[in-house]
């Protein structure tokens, strides 16, 4: 049995199409996150209902990522009775480049360092950063931002999602 080499690109471009595909997933509309933070706990998104939650992914390298993290800390700190927070260090990164990070760079919501080769399963692969997602009370995705965001952004997603 022979192939043409027509059929045979074929087959190879329908493998890679498969697999970006397989790649690309979106973000569920109510995700789970289950993460190990650099202090060693665990991060659990569920543990949070009731509560809205900031996910936020970032990188070192990142400066709009370096610019929007003092902002999210003090949202959480000013709104800590019903909003946290995890930052999510999207980057191959050295563990210990990442705590010199952080010590130059304190936030007062816990950090993890994400696998870029093991990616969050309900969570859509970060292409650009900083990506932010803000998780409503209920579990659900209320906003996804790409680029930086400001305490008055999500001050709107919150003000929006109670007037429905």
């Amino acid at each position: 049995m022979t192939f043409s080499l027509r059929a045979l690109a074929f087959a190879f471009a329908a493998v890679v199409a498969t697999a970006h595909a397989e790649e690309q997933h979106a973000t569920k509309a109510k995700p789970g996150l289950s993460i190990k933070t650099l202090d060693g706990k665990t991060f659990e998104l569920s543990a949070q209902h009731g509560r809205w939650v900031i996910v936020n992914f970032w990188a070192t390298w990142c400066s709009p990522c370096i610019k929007e993290m003092p902002d999210i800390s003090a949202y959480v700190s000013a709104h800590a009775k019903n909003v946290s927070a995890i930052g999510i260090a999207w980057e191959d990164t050295e563990r210990d480049e990442i705590d010199a990070f952080v010590k130059k760079h304190p936030v007062s919501y816990p950090l993890a360092q994400g696998d870029v080769y093991n990616p969050l399963p309900d969570f859509e692969v970060p292409r650009n950063l900083p990506v932010t997602y803000v998780i409503a009370p209920d579990g659900s995705v209320a906003r996804k931002f790409t680029g930086p965001i400001t305490a008055n952004d999500l001050d709107k997603v919150v003000a929006a999602s109670m007037a429905k």
